[in-house]
């Protein structure tokens, strides 16, 4: 159920303005979805890790909590921070994986991915995997027959928008990210993080061509893998309007169990 007349979460710009602006605004939604009697399932990571840091801000800071109630209030809220606030790949994995393995209708074994979450799921305090070496969506890539490959850079930052603000320095980051992947045998990447998907994809052309190197290789989004694995025509996952073709890679496929 989607929650009712929710708003931006302000994303990281907002924390560099205004921390209790930017509490407010993920506060209120929690306060939504209290109002509602409903947990929060977050699929945006940005979205995720907004939420979260207005979560700590409001049990550690009493002055911006108390300011923030204040607005809530006036707004017809109540803030009592009740309701969880969880990641779409932790429902998934924590309490769906019998479910995801009864849909698999096409085995992923013969295929390799290089899971990235990416710098914002699994910081800051997580509390959903380990901030260095997260595993929860390698569990989610092994759920539907892939094989998570060996992927260092896999909590590394895609460099989000310095692509628009330093762009050697982003073009840097990406390169590494897409190097590690390939140098650990993977056929693809799969991201948790729908600005990482867009910031590993969109310039492989480009930085091939900067840094004489082979850097292609295909970037799915978590769910577009798990679709291919229940059946799902793989059009209908936008897979064909993705940058980079994953049909080569998709083939590995072997079906097997």
């Amino acid at each position: 159920e989607e929650i009712e007349d929710w708003n931006c979460c302000g994303a990281t710009l907002s924390v560099g303005l205004d921390d209790r602006g930017s509490t407010y605004l993920c506060a209120r939604n929690i306060a939504i979805a209290e109002k509602m009697g409903l947990d929060l399932a977050v699929p945006c990571s940005a979205c995720f890790t907004a939420l979260k840091k207005a979560e700590y801000t409001m049990e550690d800071s009493p002055g911006i909590k108390e300011k923030v109630r204040g607005f809530l209030k006036d707004e017809g809220f109540e803030y009592e921070g009740k309701p969880r606030v969880r990641h779409v790949i932790d429902i998934l994995v924590n309490d769906a994986e019998e479910e995801i393995k009864k849909s698999v209708k096409k085995s992923l074994k013969g295929i390799k991915a290089a899971p990235y979450y990416g710098c914002q799921i699994v910081r800051p305090k997580s509390e959903l995997d380990d901030t260095d070496h997260p595993v929860i969506l390698d569990k989610l890539v092994s759920y539907i027959g892939a094989e998570p490959s060996r992927f260092t850079m896999k909590s590394k930052c895609c460099s989000g928008l310095l692509v628009q603000t330093m762009e050697n320095v982003a073009d840097d980051m990406i390169r590494e990210i897409l190097l590690s992947a390939k140098q650990g045998g993977a056929d693809m990447i799969v991201t948790a993080c729908p600005l990482c998907q867009l910031n590993l994809e969109a310039y492989q052309s480009k930085l091939s061509r900067k840094y004489k190197e082979d850097l292609n290789i295909p970037i799915l989004y978590f769910t577009q893998l798990m679709g291919v694995a229940f059946g799902i025509d793989p059009k209908k996952l936008g897979i064909d309007r993705n940058f980079i073709n994953a049909d080569k890679a998709l083939a590995k496929a072997t079906g097997g169990k």
